[in-house]
């Protein structure tokens, strides 16, 4: 089959013409595409020919570039549909279109050719794998495709080399989970932002790695998450000392020497806490966050004017239940520490928002979750007693977004489990659509609380809630 070049010269004037031609095409495409799948992700990646009526077998041995084929195969038809669903498709979107479809039959006619040639001797050895080449090339793109492509399409080789599926050592032998090979995951997300991605996994294989956490951080927030994994070794502090004891370290400024500061604004540990560098520290949501010494929720507060909750007064409602759980927040772990000190193990879930939060939860002998809003919990559902979660979900979120990290909160919450919304605050004319969001958890109300948020805009409101999730058949 010959690839065609001559895209730019076709024109079709009418969009409803246009996509009464193409819907059939595409579903014709898109049945190809998955009778293709099936016969090879179908779980038979070896097949066995018995000839002769005698024991030998004849097998064939699916090599990583069928796989990737097909990837690209999927991924040109989700371009495809982008387009059908385009209100502002023209000429050259359809040309463009055109071209796709073309090369999507030219993928399957090289399959095609591939699958013919596979059929080999028995294995030789337990190890053996197949001898066929793999093409790790990037695709070639036509001019009109490169503004689209570019942003989509990995070029680093060691990309390549992570996501590429992993079959066990024992051919066609399933692994203790039932599956004969593994996938690799990366975030959706991470395929808009391809260079991003190529150069967090530019680096020497067995080296050091670069000190790049900070990019690393902004493809997690930007929900390139999981990020790939890497080989190469992460850099540690040159004098890092050994942990404090348990009983001294939650109350403790760690030592200046136990972290790496060349990312961070601030490059010791007195410019986090001086009041001197508050414009100047790097970090925000959270300006005592790295003092120690400022502990919250152990004080008596005035309802009329606060809308904090004490921890002793939460735990009161659960007599010895509370045991394990998560704070979602911008946190050096002292909602954790106070936790700790009440035989409660709390996990703390922040990212390092310009400084190193992370570290000092780690060095406060506490356990730091590193995720972002966007990323499902890494807990199993109705296991956590508690969620906690203060000055990071307010009036900034998407009700639908926060919908999501509502509902998967409630996945990981056991029957009777504690939802604590602490300080929630936003606009006072949008406090009504965020409360109608949390009513309809159907969480029973054991403490709720609404207060003025008092600072120089006066148009705020906070919002604080102990809930109950219920036990549902």
């Amino acid at each position: 089959m010959q690839r065609v070049n001559n895209s730019r010269a076709l024109k079709c004037p009418h969009g409803g013409l246009m996509r009464t031609m193409l819907y059939p095409l595409l579903i014709i495409t898109l049945l190809t595409v998955a009778i293709f799948s099936s016969k090879i992700f179908y779980p038979h990646l070896i097949f066995i020919t018995n000839i002769n009526n005698t024991t030998s077998h004849n097998h064939i041995v699916l090599p990583n570039s069928l796989y990737r084929q097909i990837s690209d195969m999927q991924m040109e038809v989700g371009f495809l549909l982008e387009q059908l669903h385009n209100n502002h498709s023209e000429s050259k979107a359809v040309a463009i279109f055109s071209y796709r479809v073309l090369r999507i039959a030219m993928s399957l006619d090289k399959l095609a050719d591939s699958l013919s040639g596979l059929y080999s001797n028995p294995p030789a050895g337990i190890n053996e794998t197949s001898s066929v080449d793999e093409d790790l090339s990037a695709p070639e793109e036509s001019e009109d495709e490169e503004g689209l492509m570019s942003k989509k399409v990995f070029s680093s080789s060691e990309l390549h080399n992570y996501t590429s599926p992993k079959p066990n050592r024992l051919i066609g032998k399933k692994n203790f989970l039932g599956v004969e090979a593994v996938n690799p995951s990366i975030g959706l997300a991470c395929a808009r932002m391809a260079s991003n991605v190529d150069g967090f996994m530019s680096y020497n294989v067995h080296g050091m790695c670069p000190d790049d956490w900070d990019m690393a951080q902004k493809l997690i927030a930007s929900g390139c998450e999981p990020l790939p994994r890497r080989r190469c070794f992460s850099k540690t502090p040159a004098r890092y000392g050994k942990p404090l004891p348990i009983n001294s370290s939650l109350w403790s400024q760690p030592s200046d020497a136990d972290i790496l500061w060349n990312r961070y604004k601030c490059k010791r540990y007195s410019c986090l806490v001086s009041s001197k560098t508050m414009d100047r520290r790097g970090f925000f949501k959270c300006a005592d966050c790295f003092n120690l010494s400022k502990r919250g929720w152990d004080t008596p507060t005035n309802e009329s004017i606060s809308a904090e909750f004490t921890i002793d007064e939460v735990l009161a409602l659960k007599p010895g239940e509370i045991r394990i759980g998560l704070d979602f927040s911008p946190t050096t772990g002292t909602f954790a520490a106070m936790m700790r000190e009440r035989n409660v193990t709390i996990a703390s879930a922040t990212l390092n928002l310009g400084a190193p939060f992370s570290e000092v939860i780690a060095l406060r002998g506490l356990l730091p979750l590193y995720v972002s809003i966007n990323s499902r919990l890494p807990f199993f559902d109705n296991t956590l007693d508690i969620v906690h979660s203060t000055m990071f979900l307010d009036g900034w979120i998407n009700m639908e977004l926060l919908q999501f990290v509502l509902f998967d909160w409630d996945r990981v919450l056991r029957p009777k489990g504690l939802l604590w919304v602490d300080r929630f605050f936003c606009k006072k004319d949008d406090m009504k659509l965020y409360l109608d969001e949390f009513t309809r958890l159907g969480y029973r109300k054991l403490l709720w609380r609404v207060a003025p948020k008092n600072d120089k805009l006066q148009d705020e409101l906070f919002f604080s809630a102990v809930l109950e999730k219920p036990a549902r058949g």
